[in-house]
């Protein structure tokens, strides 16, 4: 096992979250496609701990039906009470071990906050690294923050350098106050002189609860060394009680994403106008315009280009592609097809290379053939169209009968007129031409015509009959020759 690899990581995420104002418990709100706590659990997989546990309390069971979904291999451990931090921690270390009375964990625990979801697995890593290498009781993560107002100080020995105190704000002299340097509330510890710095913590306190902090002075007292690893950007720590807090987060997390993607050779038109999630893969020369949202594990190829105005989620994006103004959800888009303006591809549309969806064309459950084209104004659904066929404008493929929804095939190198109406189950073979205001309810041998529509009868003088005097009658009586005997 490696020297830096944590024997666990206690992921605390027990808390109510009342400032959220909101039903939905405060490690479970969301941004860039990943919950609070699962963005902690996904940089603390990144340590490869032996074991991660996640302390859970309010909505337990939301919070615990959430994590098996996310990551399967996380315990959790339920604080019934929120008696503090301390105990929290506590209830993580005796679920790990197996009960209160069994032995300690032996080993690096690391202690991270289940609603800090900037904080990345490399901090944790450095954190740690510094914990292993200086020998340390304790390691607590620290950040140099431009205001350091109602934050703990961390105060240091000039000498060496190790942390003496933690000082809250509202304890803080006034030399205290002007220290910059804070904590964040994420820990590595001996597993062992953890476990027994805790059963010394009081709860003589104004919240009669057990702080973690607490822990750093009993081990000092007990002649141990505790140190500080210093977090590159400060913003990493920043914790969410809030929504403004939340927004911001999003924020912050989006810059770095979109930074991420163009540095690895992605072009971002406008950074400020475009959304990602962390879940979202480029590859390098595609183009992202503004007013464009990706989601899931949607997946940009090579010059692929996106945008202005499209939502994107779980969809593929191949090279060359174009997409304009449009919305997908889980769809394959080809190489060198285009989608939109004004497009919705819905899951299951698979369009082949150089398809085309046009402007306002909807797809669901269709597996679209190289170079076939659905210009405009079209719903096609639950269908298979082969390569190089064309689909004339306003044309419906009719698949549900108000109880199942049936399928349509169109095969390859055909031509459906305007107004067709595809009355599925039904097949139109390879070659096959349809003509317009056709409503196809029979299969359509290849290379024939179908002509499915009422025949046409005018009606000579009706609108000088049924409309005299109008507008129309008048239009029309100017067109008719005049006669020898009219003048």
């Amino acid at each position: 096992m490696s020297a830096n690899r944590p024997a666990a990581v206690v992921v605390l995420a027990a808390g109510e979250g009342t400032r959220m104002k909101s039903a939905t418990p405060k490690v479970l709100h969301s941004l860039c496609g990943r919950s609070l706590v699962g963005h902690v659990v996904a940089a603390s997989r990144e340590l490869d701990p032996e074991h991660l546990v996640v302390v859970v309390g309010h909505a337990r069971e939301q919070v615990t039906a959430h994590l098996a979904e996310i990551d399967p291999g996380t315990r959790t451990a339920v604080q019934h009470e929120q008696n503090g931090t301390g105990h929290a921690v506590r209830m993580g270390l005796e679920e790990l071990a197996g009960g209160s009375d069994a032995a300690p964990v032996e080993g690096t625990v690391v202690v991270v906050c289940g609603d800090t979801p900037l904080l990345t697995g490399e901090t944790l890593r450095r954190l740690a690294g510094a914990h292993a290498s200086d020998g340390n009781a304790v390691t607590v993560l620290t950040a140099q923050v431009p205001d350091s107002t109602g934050y703990g100080r961390i105060v240091r020995d000039p000498a060496g350098g190790a942390v003496t105190a933690i000082v809250e704000h509202k304890d803080a002299t006034e030399a205290q106050r002007a220290i910059t340097e804070i904590n964040s509330g994420v820990f590595a510890f001996d597993g062992r002189l953890l476990s027994e710095a805790l059963g010394k913590v009081r709860t003589d306190n104004s919240q009669g609860e057990e702080y973690l902090t607490d822990v750093l002075g009993i081990l000092r007292e007990s002649g141990h060394r505790v140190g500080a690893a210093v977090a590159a950007d400060h913003r990493e720590i920043l914790g969410i009680n809030n929504r403004v807090q939340l927004a911001e987060a999003r924020r912050l997390l989006n810059e770095r994403l979109l930074r991420d993607a163009m540095l690895s050779g992605v072009t971002v038109v406008d950074p400020a106008s475009t959304w990602v999630d962390v879940t979202v893969t480029f590859e390098p020369d595609a183009v992202v315009h503004p007013g464009t949202q990706l989601h899931g594990a949607t997946h940009l190829a090579a010059r692929a280009e996106v945008g202005p105005g499209c939502t994107l989620t779980d969809t593929v994006v191949g090279e060359g592609a174009r997409v304009i103004n449009a919305v997908a959800d889980g769809a394959l888009i080809g190489p060198d097809a285009s989608v939109g303006p004004y497009a919705y591809l819905r899951p299951g549309t698979k369009l082949g290379r150089k398809a085309k969806a046009g402007t306002y064309v909807e797809m669901k459950a269709a597996d679209i053939g190289e170079g076939t084209k659905i210009p405009h104004l079209s719903y096609v659904g639950d269908a298979t169209i082969g390569d190089y066929t064309n689909i004339g404008a306003a044309s419906v493929f009719v698949n549900y009968d108000g109880e199942h929804k049936h399928h349509t095939t169109v095969g390859s190198h055909c031509k459906t007129g305007s107004d067709n109406m595809f009355v599925a189950p039904v097949t139109v073979g390879d070659g096959a031409y349809t003509a317009a205001g056709s409503v196809i309810t029979k299969d359509v041998p290849p290379g024939a015509l179908a002509v499915a529509r009422g025949q046409q009868r005018n009606i000579e003088g009706w609108v000088a009959r049924k409309r005299p005097g109008s507008a129309a009658a008048q239009a029309a009586a100017a067109t008719r020759p005049e006669s020898d005997g009219e003048r």
